[in-house]
């Protein structure tokens, strides 16, 4: 810019300083500096393209919030397990992708900490392993008499264990039939200390608070649902059984910075599936097909 007032001056105020006031050709050209357009004097910078650089993968449950179990496995030790070997296989596939674990041990953290994690990396996706597992209900069996003679209800736990399938949520509104999974996850949160504090008085046992949470904005839930699609066809193709993409009012989810999902990877009330989570093949399997759907994700998001 300097060398072209110099040019202007040198070359116009010759001719120009016996009819204009120094003051006033001054005034003269910079009005013309400034109308000239700016793409003059420097080149305008592209943006630089979207890029998928930061992955969470969180092993769901872990430490003493451990209770959902199998004949012979625990769900924190299956999700743990399936997590290291997704993070490694990232690693090992994806080099321009950064992975960071919300826990790499047997520990517990808080629903808050784990999407916390994500959202002070800045994370691009968060994913969320789980293994699902039916109620146990008490349901009558029959009667007994008492010391009095007088007939009283006897009653078993009972618990589904043919119920399979795979799974994966994203943070929204779920049907009020289809608590069950809400109730069972968001229930960690009752394992931490003032968790009404950390959670805005949100109680997982109370349903209008369930019904709080999923009124939370989720700005990223067109991008969760196309990923958690991907996860669910992936399922699909080594032969799982396709329980669908579902929106529920998941704690873990809600306050995601990034398009975030939990997939639960089969039921661990099932002893079929049981076998197959805790199998070295079935491991390989649950990771190729998620590694498969974040691959397919990027490349996508990459080119919009």
């Amino acid at each position: 810019m300097n060398i072209i007032f110099a040019l202007i001056v040198t070359t116009i105020r010759p001719k120009l300083m016996k009819i204009i006031p120094l003051r006033t050709f001054i005034y003269t050209i910079l009005s013309i500096l400034l109308i000239m357009p700016s793409s003059s004097f420097s080149k305008e910078i592209p943006p630089s393209p979207y890029r998928i650089r930061t992955i969470v993968i969180d092993a769901g449950h872990g430490g003493h919030d451990g209770a959902t179990r199998g004949q012979f496995s625990k769900e924190k030790d299956v999700a743990l397990k399936v997590a290291l070997l997704l993070g490694k296989s990232i690693e090992d596939k994806m080099k321009d992708v950064k992975v960071i674990y919300t826990r790499t041990t047997d520990v517990f953290i808080p629903l808050y900490e784990r999407i916390g994690i994500a959202n002070r990396a800045k994370a691009d996706l968060f994913i969320s392993i789980h293994c699902n597992s039916m109620p146990i209900r008490r349901v009558q069996s029959g009667y007994k008499k008492n010391s009095k003679g007088q007939k009283i209800p006897i009653y078993k736990s009972v618990q589904s264990t043919s119920t399979r399938g795979v799974e994966t949520f994203v943070s929204g509104f779920g049907r009020l039939d289809e608590q069950d999974v809400v109730m069972r996850e968001n229930a960690s949160i009752l394992l931490e200390k003032d968790y009404k504090d950390n959670y805005e008085g949100y109680d997982p046992k109370d349903p209008e608070s369930i019904i709080m949470l999923s009124l939370m904005k989720n700005a990223f839930r067109d991008q969760s649902i196309k990923l958690a699609t991907f996860i669910q066809d992936s399922y699909i193709e080594s032969g799982r059984v396709d329980r669908g993409v579902k929106e529920q009012s998941l704690a873990v989810l809600a306050k995601a910075g990034m398009p975030a999902v939990l997939t639960e990877i089969g039921f661990i009330s099932n002893p079929a599936e049981e076998e197959y989570m805790n199998s070295d093949h079935g491991q390989r399997e649950i990771v190729a097909g998620l590694l498969k759907s974040i691959q397919t994700y990027k490349r996508q998001v990459e080119l919009e």
